[in-house]
């Protein structure tokens, strides 16, 4: 049972697919997530995630700039000027060699990048995913089926045992590897929690 509101979801996101509520509603419980401080965790970092609901695929479409800011592991200033705009080139190469996917050329890493309400990423996870879900599934169903999209999300969350964490600090790093939209994420808890 979903404890926050529909109409307390669509205030905190009011760009939200239509139709997503009913099926986070009806997923939420598997994810461990009974509790308001567990849903509106749930809620906070997937609608993080997916741009408030309203964005099922991840944008890699960055300037040359925002690869040096985001990606600064993998992309010099000159580095960033060949790969500029050029998503799919750019989940290649950050995606490459990790995850379970191949390198570069491999084009795994634009083949696995994020998808779903919390953005699963990575060959390794689709696998995980398709396995625990014990049914095959074109990847851009991901983004477009919300059943699938909340499915992915309840899965993440069952297997990195997120529904165990009262931080959003704590479970923004298992889910990002680090702090990224730290304050978004507790912003959107904050509202939730209102």
């Amino acid at each position: 049972m979903m404890i926050i509101s529909e109409s307390k979801f669509n205030q905190v996101f009011p760009h939200a697919k239509k139709g997503i509520y009913a099926a986070i509603e009806k997923q939420i419980e598997k994810a461990g997530c009974v509790t308001k401080i567990q849903q509106a965790m749930f809620l906070a970092q997937c609608g993080h995630e997916s741009a408030g609901f309203s964005v099922f695929t991840e944008n890699l479409n960055y300037s040359d700039y925002a690869l040096t800011q985001v990606f600064r592991k993998y992309f010099d200033p000159l580095t960033a000027k060949k790969y500029a705009r050029k998503p799919e080139q750019i989940a290649n190469r950050v995606y490459a060699n990790r995850m379970g996917n191949g390198d570069e050329e491999s084009g795994d890493g634009w083949r696995y990048r994020g998808r779903g309400i919390i953005q699963i990423t990575g060959k390794k996870n689709y696998i995980a995913f398709r396995n625990w879900l014990g049914r095959d599934f074109a990847l851009h169903e991901l983004a477009e089926d919300l059943d699938l999209a909340v499915s992915a999300a309840v899965w993440y969350w069952q297997a990195n045992e997120l529904a165990s964490l009262a931080s959003v600090e704590k479970v923004t790093v298992r889910i990002n590897g680090g702090t990224n939209g730290l304050a978004d994420r507790v912003a959107l808890y904050r509202k939730l929690m209102a």
